[in-house]
C-alpha cells in the first residue's frame, strides 16, 4: 500500500473517487485511531480495503484530502515532482513559444495546491495547502532540475492558506526582490514586480482576452478600468489604437505601467489616472466621455460565499458605470476572476448593469482563462474566470 499512513472512507462514501474526482471531504472519512498532522501525506482506502491513492491530508478543513496520484505505491520525493513539472513544461512549451506561462495550475498539472508562474528565468510560486507547504524544499529540489531559475519568489500570501491554518508571507529565495521581472505576451513586453505586485505579479490567464481585444482596436479610444501593468491598453496600443485612458487606485502598479508602455514606444498615447474605478467611472460619464472600447477586469468582488450578494450588485454596478462609458457601436469587455461567482451569475449581473444604463447589444465572446490555467475535468468549478465581450448600440 506504500509508505503512507492510511485514511479509511465511510461505507459507500468511495464512488465519487472513484470515477477520478481528486478531493476527499471531513465527511466522507471514517475516524481514525492514528491523529495525522495537518499536511501530512497519506493513502486513501475504501472501507472495503480498495486503494484510491496518495493524498496530502488536513483533518482541520471540510475539503480534507487531496488526491496527488491514483497509486497508493508513490514516494512524493523530488523525483516524482521533477516527472509531474517535466509534464507540465512539455505541455506548455507545445501551446507557447516563450517561456511565459503558469507552469502548474494545482490540480489540474496534478499537483494540488501549487501554483507556479514562469517569467523566463524566474518563478513565483504559492503553496496554497498545508500538505504543498510541508514539501516546499522537495518542490524546490525539484524545479532546480528542471529550470534552474535564477529568481524564486515564494508568494505564500493567499486565502486560501488562511483556510489551511497557514501562516502569509512573501519570502525571496533566490534573486532580487526589488528587480523588476520581464514579462512577454502577445508580442509585447512588459516589467512587473512580482514580490509586491497582485497575486504572482502577473494575470497570465487574460492573454488569450487582450489578444482578442487588440484585434478589435486598430484606430479606437479605449479606456482599461483596473489597468493594473496595463496588459489590455498596451496590447491594443501595439496594434494600432489611437490611445488609450490607463485606471487604476495603485501608484506602483500604473508606474509598472507606465514603464512598460515607454518599453513598447507607446506612451505617447497613454493617459494615467490614479483613482477609484466606480469614482472615476461617475467622473468621466458626468463630464461625456465616451471610448470605442472599454475594459473593465477588476479584482475578485467575491471572495468567499457569504459575498455572492454584495459581489453580484457590484458586477451589475461595474457594467452600468462601464456601459455607459462605450460610444454607440463600441466594445465592452467585463470580466470577474471571482470562483464564487458562477458563469451564470455572472451573465446575469452584467445584464443587468446593461440594462441600468439602458444599453442594449450582443455578445460577441464568453471565453475563460488561456489554456495555461486547464481545468481538471472533474472540477468544473475550477474554471474561475468569466469574460463577456459585447458590442453596444
Amino acid at each position: 500500500m506504500g509508505m503512507y499512513p492510511v485514511i479509511r472512507l465511510l461505507s459507500g462514501r468511495h464512488k465519487r473517487i472513484k470515477t477520478g474526482h481528486p478531493w476527499v471531504f471531513s465527511n466522507e472519512i471514517a475516524k481514525s485511531e492514528a491523529a495525522f498532522e495537518t499536511g501530512a501525506v497519506v493513502n486513501v482506502v475504501g472501507d472495503n480495503g480498495e486503494n484510491f491513492g496518495t493524498a496530502i491530508y488536513n483533518p482541520h478543513t471540510l475539503l480534507a484530502g487531496r488526491i496527488v496520484d491514483p497509486r497508493g505505491d508513490i514516494v512524493l520525493d523530488a523525483g516524482f515532482f521533477e516527472e509531474r513539472l517535466r509534464a507540465a513544461l512539455r505541455l506548455r512549451d507545445r501551446m507557447f513559444p516563450e517561456p511565459y506561462y503558469r507552469l502548474i495550475h494545482a490540480e489540474a498539472d496534478g499537483l494540488p495546491g501549487l501554483i507556479i508562474d514562469r517569467y523566463g528565468d524566474a518563478a513565483v510560486i504559492q503553496f496554497n495547502t498545508a500538505g504543498m507547504d510541508r514539501l516546499t524544499d522537495t518542490v524546490i529540489a525539484a524545479l532546480d532540475r528542471v529550470l534552474a531559475a535564477q529568481t524564486i519568489i515564494l508568494r505564500n500570501d493567499s486565502a486560501s492558506r488562511e483556510l489551511e491554518g497557514l501562516p502569509k508571507a512573501v519570502t525571496t529565495l533566490r534573486g532580487d526582490r526589488e528587480t523588476p521581472v520581464l514579462v512577454r505576451e502577445n508580442g509585447a513586453e512588459f516589467t512587473t514586480h512580482p514580490a509586491a505586485g497582485q497575486k504572482t505579479g502577473w494575470f497570465y490567464d487574460q492573454r488569450p482576452n487582450r489578444a482578442f481585444i487588440a484585434s478589435l482596436a486598430g484606430n479606437l479610444r479605449m479606456i482599461d478600468v483596473y489597468c493594473y501593468g496595463g496588459g489590455f491598453a498596451i496590447q491594443a496600443l501595439r496594434a494600432g489604437a489611437a490611445n488609450a485612458t490607463l485606471i487604476d487606485r495603485s501608484a506602483t502598479a500604473l508606474d509598472d505601467a507606465a514603464a512598460s508602455a515607454a518599453r513598447n514606444g507607446v506612451e505617447g498615447r497613454c493617459n494615467f489616472v490614479k483613482a477609484d474605478a466606480f469614482e472615476e467611472m461617475e467622473r468621466q460619464d458626468a463630464a461625456g466621455e465616451r471610448y470605442d472600447i472599454v475594459v473593465a477586469d477588476p479584482p475578485a468582488f467575491v471572495r468567499t460565499r457569504k459575498d455572492i450578494g454584495a459581489g453580484s450588485r457590484a458586477y451589475q454596478k461595474m457594467a452600468r458605470l462601464a456601459a455607459r462609458l462605450v460610444a454607440p457601436g463600441g466594445i465592452l469587455f467585463v470580466a470577474s476572476c471571482s470562483h464564487h461567482m458562477t458563469p451564470d451569475l455572472f451573465r446575469e449581473a452584467i445584464r443587468r448593469g446593461i440594462g441600468d444604463a439602458r444599453r442594449t447589444g450582443r455578445i460577441l465572446r464568453d471565453a475563460g482563462a488561456g489554456p495555461d490555467h486547464p481545468v481538471h475535468p472533474h472540477l468544473p468549478e475550477t474554471a474561475y474566470l468569466k469574460s463577456l465581450t459585447l458590442a453596444l448600440d
